[in-house]
């Protein structure tokens, strides 16, 4: 495939080289990641919470590859966690900095360790609170409460719409007014609440807004509010003078810290899946390429989602003269990542590249049909690539517990 330039925002830090010109030694599928890039956003965030006092939490569940820990540690408060695996993830990664937790149900047997590593203990609702509140407080924990503001800005992806009718995530109201007494608000030192996906200050704004009417008399004796993740602060276009409006505001409004967990916003645009054209073939009117990765093990939000991630130097279907659908080698029928369009034909070889894959190296990989883990790779500032993980079979079979003695 012809080389092509493109200087879109997921391929920047390629300055207009193709694929084969920094990747073409690596085996596939691998991801690199952009330290340089890496670094970008972590001055991003570090400006915004200097200017406005806020705290900026890593969110591991976005990116939790720990080799590079160092690179983002400079620039942030600490860790949020999803559970006990994740908190002392964090704990023992980036040491010296907070390490905030929330779980939809903590289990009983795990609770214990989780005080070894947690700071901020959030609970999903006033059941959990009241079961394990008390301990969190005598072990000198902040606690908090996640609620649920019930306003959506996430039309069509209710798979990640935290209020959604019917969610398991938060505290509504309603839920509070049923289930607080005076000795559970007792417990609080702040709230939480965690309601984007990707998107812009606009909707943190109305969110807000929303949050204020259903829970401002309650948030007037808070120490903190946790503003949750899913704002894409490092995006080129973001809104980042909203956002301290917004933080101002909440400040000013319940005298309250602020914090803010973004997740991807810290490695947005900061790698790439690296993946080969293993064969060519058309059925039909449709020119297929299957490709040494799979969207089910190694990109699964495609599938979940859905979304079509961004590809070096392609266009929309049938924009360009050669239109293409990709899917991985598995035996899965849904296995297939979105259709591209070229200049020039695919062929069996071709190196190709997805962007702002950096969220996806240890996050979301599974071994679904026995497909191996991808390498993980760093390009330093120095432009030097260095092996960060390999994987492979020997590493699969590790995993299923069958290693020869």
């Amino acid at each position: 495939m012809p080389a092509v330039q493109d200087i879109c925002p997921p391929f920047a830090a390629m300055q207009g080289a193709g694929p084969d010109a920094h990747f073409d030694s690596l085996p596939t599928p691998c991801y690199v990641l952009e330290e340089a890039q890496l670094r970008r956003n972590g001055e991003i965030l570090a400006g915004l919470a200097q200017r406005t006092g806020c705290r900026v939490l890593l969110a591991q569940k976005a990116f939790s590859n720990f080799n590079l820990y160092p690179v983002l540690a400079d620039y942030l408060t600490g860790t949020e966690a999803s559970g006990l695996y994740e908190a002392r993830l964090g704990a023992e990664e980036m040491p010296g900095k907070e390490v905030h937790v929330f779980c939809a149900a903590y289990r009983q047997e795990d609770f214990t360790e989780l005080l070894c590593y947690a700071d901020h203990i959030v609970f999903n609702s006033p059941r959990q609170l009241a079961k394990f509140g008390m301990i969190a407080k005598a072990a000198g924990k902040s606690v908090g409460l996640r609620i649920n503001p019930e306003y959506s800005t996430q039309e069509g992806h209710a798979i990640y719409d935290p209020c959604a009718p019917g969610s398991r995530l938060g505290t509504t109201r309603a839920q509070w007014d049923a289930g607080m007494t005076p000795e559970l608000l007792g417990l609080l030192d702040g709230l939480h609440f965690h309601t984007l996906c990707e998107q812009d200050s606009d909707a943190l704004e109305v969110t807000l807004e929303a949050m204020s009417e259903k829970f401002s008399d309650v948030l007037l004796g808070m120490k903190w509010l946790n503003f949750g993740g899913g704002h894409h602060i490092t995006r080129p276009d973001y809104d980042l003078d909203r956002l301290e409006r917004c933080i101002q505001m909440a400040q000013e409004r319940w005298s309250v810290d602020v914090y803010l967990e973004p997740g991807e916003a810290c490695a947005l645009n900061a790698g790439y899946l690296c993946t080969r054209v293993l064969d060519v073939l058309q059925n039909g009117s449709t020119q297929i390429a299957i490709l040494d990765m799979s969207a089910a093990c190694h990109t699964p939000d495609v599938l979940e989602m859905p979304y079509r991630p961004p590809l070096y130097g392609a266009g929309e279907p049938r924009e360009k003269d050669y239109t293409y659908l990709f899917g991985g080698p598995t035996c899965l029928s849904g296995d297939v990542i979105g259709e591209y369009s070229f200049d020039a034909p695919c062929r069996e070889g071709d190196l190709l590249v997805f962007g702002d894959m950096a969220i996806y190296t240890t996050c979301k990989n599974n071994t679904f049909n026995g497909m191996p883990l991808p390498d993980i790779w760093v390009r330093r500032e120095n432009g030097l690539l260095e092996l960060l993980v390999k994987f492979g079979y020997q590493n699969f079979k590790c995993r299923l517990g069958r290693r020869k003695a």
